[in-house]
């Protein structure tokens, strides 16, 4: 069989100059800024509907359950699309699947404007945010892949922490433009159809981008990988993860051909066989540990801090907001010197700490707990960045774009619980048991990374994949 040899996908002088260093570096920032824009789309998307929600009530005769459910729509929609999407960019590849996801945000967005009014709008809106939602999940399991395949080892943990940001400074946005266009008398259906112009400019940027070299490799297309890793790639130790890659892709078609069996192509139950069941127990179970105490204080703050004699919009929504933004951003600019395991593990131990401490002292100053529930933002966000790093790291490139689908989709049962259970459990048990449970996920969390989380600080893909799945 002819296959290409390490010497042939060596990197020497005149293949790197068969394209300039600008040109690689404009792809690069093309490609970070195309799939940032998707999170900050995602964000913008989920936050739009706060400012308007009272005209809408008003113009459509809304009850809470009809508000629930249109608000519902987009988190039942990462649910589904996050798997699915991740098993369509496995099969039939990040290139295709990242511009029919933005193309399905854009249907999606406009169709926001032509909501008519009357006993079928609810209905219509609540499909279109569940489809909306789809495309949401789509953006973490192709875009991440997409990402940390083209991405240096010495960079891809901060690009892949951006997308965190990112989303985060697209809520934010939401709610400034929603306000803004609410006060000057905007129809709601204007307002929420203005994502639809970032979606239009997102889906002609991403007309035109390469297949990821890796995905190529797991089909066999050897030869195209390394055209496009050629053309595209510029880091040297980028292009080296690729070969090796390569490598391991020859040995296992060698393998299989050598005993007479074929490859198997991804699916979701090789995430739960004895060579990949940890990685997944890992991602998915870390993801849902970081994520189910967050969304429950953070979405309930008020009432949260109501019940310790506190309360108000800046201590609740704004305080533990922007100290989760300063937790995000300080862990993108360590990640890459630092590493990852030490901005994971330590973090988790201490915010059960944190949720033990007020969930068991029940006279505790008011103050105090305010202190403690700040911190626990902080620290929490700093971890939970690396639920944007590790699935995109961690899985091999055959499994990469399902493994992290399904982690994150398992990640939104856990962001559901917090949310309905926690004004249940504080109302029917009381804070203090409340916050003990929450401790105890995060403390399950802990333990879970303690055993399973790996450093990849600086390895390339094919070393950490090779590692992680033994």
């Amino acid at each position: 069989m002819n296959q290409p040899s390490r010497a042939t996908a060596a990197v020497d002088p005149s293949i790197s100059k068969e394209t300039s260093s600008t040109f690689k570096r404009r792809f690069m920032v093309r490609l970070v800024a195309v799939f940032i824009g998707g999170m900050f789309l995602d964000g913008y998307i989920l936050g739009i509907i706060g400012p308007v929600a009272g005209l809408m009530r008003t113009d459509l005769q809304l009850n809470e359950l009809s508000l629930g459910m249109i608000a519902a729509g987009p988190l039942v929609g990462i649910f589904v699309g996050s798997p699915l999407a991740g098993w369509a960019t496995d099969k039939f590849g990040r290139k295709p699947m990242f511009l029919v996801d933005m193309g399905l945000f854009l249907i999606a967005s406009g169709a926001q404007f032509f909501i008519t009014s009357g006993d079928g709008a609810v209905i219509q809106l609540a499909i279109i945010r569940f489809f909306m939602g789809v495309a949401i999940g789509g953006e973490y399991s192709i875009g991440g892949p997409l990402l940390s395949e083209f991405s240096p080892p010495k960079l891809r943990g901060r690009l892949l922490g951006l997308t965190l940001i990112a989303w985060y400074v697209g809520f934010m946005m939401a709610f400034i433009v929603g306000t803004l266009l609410h006060d000057a008398g905007t129809p709601w259906r204007l307002v929420i159809g203005t994502s639809t112009i970032l979606a239009l400019v997102l889906f002609v940027a991403r007309l035109g981008l390469p297949e990821s070299p890796s995905w190529l490799i797991t089909k066999g297309r050897h030869d195209e990988a390394l055209a496009i890793a050629r053309k595209y790639v510029e880091s040297p130790q980028m292009r080296e993860s690729i070969t090796e890659e390569m490598d391991l892709r020859m040995i296992q078609e060698a393998q299989a051909a050598k005993s007479k069996t074929t490859i198997k192509n991804a699916s979701f139950g090789m995430l739960f066989s004895k060579q990949y069941w940890r990685t997944t127990l890992f991602t998915a179970g870390f993801w849902f540990c970081a994520v189910t105490p967050y969304f429950a204080i953070a979405t309930f703050a008020d009432d949260v801090l109501k019940e310790i004699g506190l309360g108000g919009g800046w201590a609740g929504g704004v305080g533990l907001s922007a100290l989760a933004a300063a937790g995000v951003v300080t862990t993108v600019l360590l990640i890459d010197k630092l590493g990852r395991r030490i901005l994971t593990v330590p973090g988790q131990w201490l915010c059960a700490g944190i949720l033990l401490v007020i969930g068991v002292w029940a006279d505790a100053p008011a103050i105090l707990v305010l202190v403690l529930f700040l911190a626990f933002s902080f620290f929490n966000a700093g971890y939970t960045t690396m639920t944007q790093v590790y699935p995109a790291e961690v899985f091999p490139g055959h499994l990469r774009g399902i493994g992290m689908g399904f982690a994150a989709a398992f990640s939104r049962i856990g962001a559901a619980l917090g949310t309905f259970a926690l004004p249940w459990s504080i109302s029917t048990f009381g804070m203090g048991p409340t916050m003990v449970v929450a401790a105890g996920v995060a403390l399950l969390g802990a333990i879970l990374s303690q055993w399973l989380a790996p450093e990849t600080k600086g390895r390339t893909l094919a070393e950490i994949s090779a590692d992680f799945s033994h």
